[in-house]
């Protein structure tokens, strides 16, 4: 099925509206889930949807949340988003990042009790589309094995960073510190298919291509990729003062109870290194000459970071957002959600 973005957003903000969050809210997240789809990531777009409508409706999110900002320093402060929609207490923390790097050159805003946030890069491009660098980390739940561990202990831990360009450039870079991610097993669930292998395991340790059997997760590059999501969880929880490590709340444990995750923000002001248009320059300059290399054998192009979902956004604004039926047929049911995640392991079906 196809839809417009338009379309999209209108169905996920409706649905999410009758599951009892309110207005303003369930068009902000709605504006970033279908912003991934539109992208082509859609294990962080609609797909979501029913999990975020239980959790609202059992009232493990806050509808009507107290959110309050303190700032700490002139470069810092401390946002509590009550337990709300993630993705509303991360836009509304980097609009205070913005505004607070545009007046001392640099924030690092810290996140406590929000739920779960979706994909960093549309965060990180508010501060690329106001002339400024964003990076943004988080915390998720205990889904990955340490290096040489057996057992289950930081989540996928993503982190991403965007630099602005001339025009419509930009350096957009947003990973998580596992193999594969959590989102794209689900969405292999969804269309029955199967992951890379080196991805994860199953309840024995053993490697798996089979998404219905993934027991835990394998971080990137080892003990490299073990050792980044430790310090992420280590800035987005232990820095904030939230549950960290193997105590991260799942996902799906209790839909009625808060997240009270963390993340984290750094907005940083170029103009304040060198001359804002020069920085920018340097940027298109560096996609250019990337752009331009011969590509090795079995490519056809070399990229940037964001390029690939940029073109993706462009394609789909003509064609339309292809989005699987079954999701389809649920954005647009009276069904507010089929009671599918309560009390679930983390690797729920």
């Amino acid at each position: 099925m196809r839809v417009t973005k338009a379309k999209l957003k209108e169905l996920i903000a409706t649905k999410l509206h009758r599951a009892g969050l309110n207005t303003e809210h369930a068009g902000m997240v709605a504006d970033v889930l279908a912003y991934s789809d539109g992208r082509g990531l859609h294990s962080h777009g609609a797909m979501r949807v029913e999990y975020y409508a239980e959790r609202i409706n059992k009232g493990g999110t806050t509808c009507n949340p107290n959110f309050t900002f303190s700032k700490t320093g002139p470069c810092t402060g401390v946002y509590d988003g009550d337990n709300g929609a993630g993705h509303v207490v991360a836009i509304k923390a980097m609009e205070e990042a913005i505004a607070m790097a545009r007046e001392n050159g640099a924030a690092i805003i810290g996140m406590r009790r929000l739920g779960h946030s979706g994909d960093l890069s549309y965060y990180v491009r508010m501060a690329a589309n106001a002339d400024l660098i964003g990076i943004s980390l988080c915390q998720s739940d205990p889904m990955v094995v340490p290096y040489g561990g057996t057992e289950r202990y930081y989540g996928t831990n993503p982190i991403g960073f965007a630099m602005p360009g001339q025009g419509d450039d930009s350096i957009v870079f947003d990973m998580g510190t596992t193999v594969g991610v959590w989102g794209r097993i689900l969405h292999a669930r969804s269309k029955n298919t199967s992951i890379p292998e080196g991805w994860a395991v199953d309840a024995e340790g053993r490697e798996t291509t089979d998404p219905h059997k993934v027991n835990a997760m394998l971080p990137i590059a080892g003990v490299k990729g073990y050792g980044l999501g430790m310090v992420i969880d280590i800035l987005s929880g232990i820095l904030v003062g939230v549950p960290f490590g193997k105590h991260v709340s799942s996902m799906y444990h209790d839909l009625s109870a808060g997240r009270e995750l963390g993340q984290l923000h750094i907005v940083i002001d170029p103009s304040r290194f060198r001359p804002l248009e020069a920085f920018k320059d340097d940027i298109s300059a560096t996609i250019r000459e990337i752009n331009s290399m011969p590509p090795a054998p079995g490519f056809d192009e070399v990229l940037v970071p964001g390029q690939s979902s940029s073109r993706r956004a462009r394609a789909y604004e003509k064609e339309g957002i292809e989005i699987v039926d079954d999701i389809y047929n649920y954005l647009v049911s009276d069904v507010i959600h089929n009671n599918n995640y309560d009390n679930k392991d983390s690797f729920a079906k």
